[in-house]
């Protein structure tokens, strides 16, 4: 029988960042320089987020005056 594949903690959280961007109709401009990256790395991001650190998703959550608990619960 085949082992479930998780879904790791990276991937829940780029993915909790794009769908808040889709509610608040943020551009992919307003998302980089919100996480200081460049546009070119939220595609990267897309493609695999292991490579977001906590010093960027805590720029993102200072950026829009969040707790990363109230980003997890969207």
């Amino acid at each position: 029988m085949r082992k479930a594949q998780r879904i790791t903690l990276y991937k829940i959280v780029w993915c909790k960042i794009r769908y808040w961007q889709n509610l608040r109709d943020i551009t992919d401009a307003e998302l980089a320089a919100a996480l200081q990256v460049g546009e070119r790395t939220l595609h990267e991001y897309d493609k695999s987020a292991k490579h977001i650190t906590l010093e960027k998703i805590d720029n993102f959550l200072e950026v829009n005056h969040m707790e990363l608990n109230e980003l997890m619960t969207l």
